[in-house]
This record gives structure tokens, C-alpha cells and sequence, in this order.
């Protein structure tokens, strides 16, 4: 279920305001470094906003209306694709708090990071690292940011401050209160006090650790944004940072991260059915009567992990390490959602005698890029309508079979099919075989 339905209406007005320049190379730092991050369509929102903006100024309305149109997408991809440049750091936005009042919305448009910038954010450039990989990443970095010159054989010789205002500053005011800056870029939009630092501070000294060397300032931020973007307790990231420590009690980042990245992929995988409530659960319960048995499986593998999936068509038991490392490298490469991923797992799986060849699913997975599959929906029609495809892929050595052995396919599969070929006939009719399977899928998350 689309939980960004209806979060925006396309007669909802908005009006743009943009702070500062955009710096030298911003069509690439945007296409090249930011892209990978938060998908196309944000993309294309930013750049729609800012030229909506140069167009129109900061005082004349629209409606989103305008930017369906101009995006041909749907309202509830572009409120996702908002989400996106939100938490980016790209784009701050304020509703009015009228409730009698016509909805409207003010979206403040901040400039990208130059490519030094972004790849000095250490946040930012390890999730273009995740997500391109390490020969592309240090490819785009050699040729986006120029290399520092060496100093070797040169004496600074700057002016300190004290040099040149010392007489201005002893006859000025003591003290001057200069307001923030409400313009400032301040990149991803993480949580910067899920850290308690003093809690962390003080482990440390029991430790016999010097806590002050180890946390300073610019230290804490990247320790902030590694919690934020692994979800790591305080208990995980004290045990980061003391592996990172090198004999010297200095912090060494690169190893920090390591440890950071480590930690997450030991984390055990959350089931979103724990996050309900009872009126949650008692609503989805009673939505799932009216529903086929397709939609309601749909519907499962938009809620579960691909890694549950696996444990599911395991009957429980533990995900094999390689084919997780499969699903993360396919999911991170062709950029798939979670969903989309697990109609991929289920129907190679049970047509390859749940075997999970890498190259299979790539191959799959690839085209489904191309096709811009997003829903679960999507991937289930699209298998359904390339099947003699996929089956001809599939007649390599690795997935030959015996012509008396009758292929698996998934039953989700035939319903399409069936629908497809009758469209008269009884849709409300699901198999045994689909039921068990919903019935399985189900059965972790009610336990």
C-alpha cells in the first residue's frame, strides 16, 4: 500500500524562494554525484523548481497541478521524490498552518554542493560510494575535484587575524551577537542529536581514553551522520569508535566507517509488522478481507525484507550470506526497490529450483531498470508479459532442464495469465497453492 497517497492534492499552492548561487558545475555535481543518491525524478523536481523560480520569482502561486504536468508523474512519486531533496539537504519546506485555509506550501531552495564540497561531506560521499561502487566513485572524484597542489619547499607566511585588526578589535565592542545565517547549506538532513555524546564521552574515560581528542567538533559530525546512516545505538558506535582508535588515541574516519558499515550489516533485519499498533493491525486485518489473494501477497512483498524472503522460502531458516550478498549488489546496481526485489527473488526461486543464480537475476534485474519497474504490481505484469523471454535467458547451462521435469513457476504468474486469457472468469477463485504461500509470508510477521 502507497503510503504517500494523498499526503499532497495537485490544487495545493506553493510558492518558491531560492538561496544563494549555484556553484561552477552544477548540471554535473547534480547529474554525476547527486543522481545516484535520490533518483531521477528528485532530480528533475529540483530543476523544475529552479527554473519555475527564474521564471516566476518567489510571488506568484501554483499548484502542484503544474508540475504533474511537467514532470508526467504521478502526485504521489513527486511528494517521494520531495522527501528525497528534503533530507538531501536541497530543498526546506514550510506548510501553513491555517487549518480553515487553503493548503499551501513554501519550498526554499537551497544551491548543491560543489563536487569538493560534496565529496568533503562525509555522509554524502559515502552513499554515492555505496551506491556507485569504489572504481566509479574514485573515478568521478579524480576528475570532478582537483587535485591539491604540494606546498613542499614554501614557508606560510599569511597574516593572522590578530595582525592586521588587533588595534580594531581592542577598541570595538567585546562582544558582537551575529545571528545565524538562515541560508546556510547544510547538507542531509540528519538527526543530530540521536547521538548522547556525553554518555559516549564518559565511556570513553572509562575506558582511560582522553574523550576530548576523540570528539571534537568536526569528529561529532561525522560521527552523527555514520549513526544516522547506519541506525547505530550508542552502544554500537562506542564500539566503533574504539576500534578506530589508532595507539595515539587518534580517531582514524576511514576505519570508523569501516567499523560503522560493519555494524549494520550485522543488524538484525526489523519487521515492519512490530511496528504496528492494534488498531493498525485490526484495520489491516479487516482491509485484507476484501482483497484477492494476489494483492494481499502484492501487498506482503511491498511490507517484508528481501532478506525475510529468503528466510520465508527457506521455511525459516537463515538467509544464505552469498545470496544476500546477490540481492544487496542487484538492489544497489540496478537501484530496485525492496518490493520489486522480492517479486524478482520469488520468481526466479521457485523457477530455478530455488537456486539464486547471480547472473540470472541480473539479467532480469537490468531489464527491469530500463523498464523503470517501481511498484510490485509492475514487476508481477512484467514477468508475466516477458515470461517466454525470461525462459529463453534462462536456457544456459546453469539452467537447463530435463524435458519430462514440469517448470515451477509462481502461481502469482498464472493468475495474471488466466485474468489475461478470461477476462470474464472469476477472479475472486485463488488457488491452494497461492494461499500457502501468502500463509507462509505471513506467518513470521503474526508470530
Amino acid at each position: 500500500m502507497n503510503s504517500s497517497i494523498g499526503k499532497l492534492l495537485p490544487v495545493d499552492g506553493f510558492k518558491l524562494m531560492k538561496r544563494g548561487e549555484s556553484p561552477k558545475g552544477t548540471e554535473r555535481a547534480m547529474t554525476h554525484l547527486y543522481q545516484p543518491i535520490i533518483g531521477r525524478l528528485a532530480v528533475a523536481l529540483y530543476q523544475t523548481l529552479v527554473s519555475e523560480f527564474e521564471i516566476n520569482g518567489s510571488e506568484t502561486a501554483q499548484t502542484h497541478h503544474t508540475l504533474m504536468s511537467y514532470l508526467s508523474a504521478p502526485l504521489d512519486q513527486i511528494y517521494e521524490a520531495r522527501k528525497y531533496l528534503e533530507a538531501i539537504g536541497l530543498i526546506q519546506t514550510y506548510q501553513t498552518n491555517d487549518a480553515n485555509a487553503q493548503r499551501e506550501y513554501f519550498y526554499i531552495l537551497n544551491p548543491p554542493f560543489s563536487p569538493e564540497e560534496f565529496f568533503r561531506d562525509n555522509m554524502l560521499s559515502l552513499l554515492l560510494y555505496h551506491e556507485i561502487g569504489e572504481n566509479k566513485y574514485k573515478q568521478l572524484k579524480s576528475r570532478l575535484v582537483r587535485p591539491e597542489l604540494s606546498l613542499e619547499g614554501f614557508d606560510e607566511v599569511t597574516a593572522s587575524f590578530d595582525e592586521v585588526f588587533h588595534a580594531i578589535t581592542t577598541n570595538g565592542p567585546v562582544s558582537v551577537s551575529e545571528p545565524k545565517a538562515e541560508g546556510s547549506q547544510a547538507g542531509p538532513a540528519y538527526l543530530d542529536n540521536r547521538v548522547d555524546f556525553e554518555w559516549l564521552s564518559q565511556s570513553l574515560k572509562d575506558k582511560m581514553y582522553v574523550s576530548e581528542r576523540i570528539l571534537t567538533g568536526a569528529n561529532k559530525r561525522i560521527i552523527s551522520q555514520l549513526a544516522s546512516l547506519y541506525n547505530l545505538s550508542s552502544l554500537e558506535l562506542e564500539k566503533a569508535v574504539t576500534w578506530a582508535l589508532d595507539e595515539n588515541h587518534q580517531l582514524i574516519i576511514e576505519e570508523l566507517k569501516t567499523a560503522c558499515h560493519d555494524f549494520m550489516k550485522e543488524k538484525p533485519t526489523a519487521k515492519k509488522d512490530h511496528q504496528l499498533d492494534l488498531r493498525d493491525k485490526v484495520q489491516v486485518e479487516s482491509s485484507d478481507e476484501n482483497k484477492s489473494k494476489r494483492d494481499q501477497l502484492a501487498e506482503r512483498f511491498e511490507q517484508i525484507s528481501p532478506r525475510e524472503l529468503l528466510e520465508d522460502l527457506s521455511r525459516g531458516n537463515h538467509a544464505a550470506d552469498q545470496d544476500l550478498k546477490v540481492v544487496r549488489d542487484i538492489m544497489t546496481e540496478q537501484g530496485l526497490s525492496p518490493g520489486v526485489m522480492n517479486v524478482l527473488i520469488h520468481y526466479v526461486m521457485l523457477r530455478t529450483d530455488k537456486k539464486l543464480s547471480k547472473p540470472y537475476v541480473e539479467k532480469i534485474a537490468s531489464h527491469w531498470a530500463r523498464k523503470n519497474v517501481q511498484t510490485v504490481h509492475q514487476a508481477m505484469s512484467l514477468a508475466t508479459a516477458e515470461h517466454q523471454k525470461y525462459q529463453q535467458w534462462g536456457q544456459q547451462k546453469t539452467f537447463q532442464r530435463k524435458n519430462t521435469k514440469e517448470e515451477v513457476i509462481p502461481d502469482w504468474f498464472y493468475k495474471q495469465k488466466k485474468r489475461n486469457q478470461t477476462p470474464t472468469g472469476d477472479e475472486s477463485v485463488d488457488t491452494n497453492e497461492l494461499a500457502e504461500q501468502l500463509k507462509q509470508l505471513t506467518n513470521r510477521g503474526n508470530s
